[in-house]
């Protein structure tokens, strides 16, 4: 249930330098896949056939546009468009069909099959998960660097005062499955307590507490100690309900006075990367995700990065990004 030590637990990720957020390099502008200029019969990119048959929703999400869930919305909000009549959810559509997005038309021959990119960025307080903020505030999107292909898009959500772990990917499928209640993903948060904390009162919090929208507990907690009025736990869920960590901690009378997230199913915040600051996750993490949600695993790369806690001798410096300081 839960224990008085937090245990160690190691990153899977390579020793990669950390990118610093380029702040400047935003996600402002409209990043829909648009059609461009056609190609002489040569091209790589020309169709010959169409392909067969999909829902809409999943070809936009793999294509990047968005999660499917979003995604679905837009067509709800009769956003979506398939040879010039309004679509609707479970539709079919083939590269010969004709779709667009609030008028712009999107070329899914090109962007049928994507590169996959996933991104851990550790996310600070104060930045808001939303591509666009009304009130002007820092968006997670602004700090990240523009993807060749597709746009990204954040693998649930962490609110303005929470820091920690955020997943971004190109992939919309790959983003729907992680943020599925249905595959009881692990998320982990690092919490400070403000307030005195029994047995009793961990003990409700492990077996179940009613909350406005339902029954909500703790998989596990463990006591990771502190001095004076504050005392850090490591917490376990299988949800992501909004804001539901601090809620369970307040509906037992005491403050949640910090809080970030360390772990997201198999992946692990990595030691030494600041706030503000993101890494290509690994390609052993990216399989170890994409076998959680059933996704299929491309053949392990003869060029991927050594998996070892030890510095790669040698190493280069990224060219077009700039880097922190070296892991220590």
């Amino acid at each position: 249930m839960f224990s008085n030590s937090p245990g160690k637990k190691k990153s899977s990720y390579p020793n990669e330098k950390f990118k610093k957020s380029p702040g400047s390099r935003g996600q402002r502008k409209s990043s829909y896949p648009t059609e461009k200029s056609p190609k002489s019969s040569n091209s790589r990119d020309e169709i010959k056939s169409p392909s067969p048959p999909e829902k809409l929703q999943k070809v936009l999400a793999r294509a990047g546009l968005e999660s499917r869930r979003q995604i679905e919305t837009w067509i709800q909000d009769g956003r979506v468009q398939i040879n010039q009549h309004t679509a609707t959810i479970g539709e079919r559509v083939s590269t010969n069909d004709e779709i667009r997005v609030d008028g712009h038309k999107i070329s899914l021959s090109r962007l049928s099959e994507p590169p996959r990119k996933i991104l851990c960025y550790h996310k600070p307080v104060g930045e808001v998960c939303t591509r666009h903020d009304p009130d002007g505030r820092t968006t997670v999107f602004e700090q990240l660097p523009r993807p060749k292909q597709g746009r990204w898009i954040n693998v649930g959500r962490l609110d303005l005062t929470t820091a920690g772990l955020l997943l971004l990917t190109t992939d919309g499928e790959l983003a729907h499955r992680l943020m599925h209640p249905s595959y009881n993903i692990e998320r982990e948060y690092a919490v400070r307590i403000l307030g005195e904390v029994d047995k009793a009162m961990l003990k409700r919090l492990h077996n179940g507490v009613q909350l406005d929208d339902g029954m909500a507990r703790f998989k596990q907690i463990i006591d990771a100690g502190g001095v004076g009025a504050n005392h850090w736990y490591h917490v376990i869920l299988n949800e992501g309900r909004n804001h539901e960590v601090r809620r369970l901690w307040e509906s037992q009378g005491v403050t949640v006075s910090r809080l970030m997230r360390i772990r997201f199913g198999p992946v692990f915040l990595p030691k030494g990367l600041r706030m503000g600051e993101y890494v290509d996750l690994d390609e052993q993490s990216q399989q170890a995700l994409l076998q959680l949600v059933g996704l299929n695993v491309p053949p392990p790369s003869t060029h991927s990065m050594p998996q070892s806690s030890e510095r790669p001798q040698n190493s280069s410096r990224p060219t077009k990004k700039r880097t922190a300081s070296k892991r220590r």
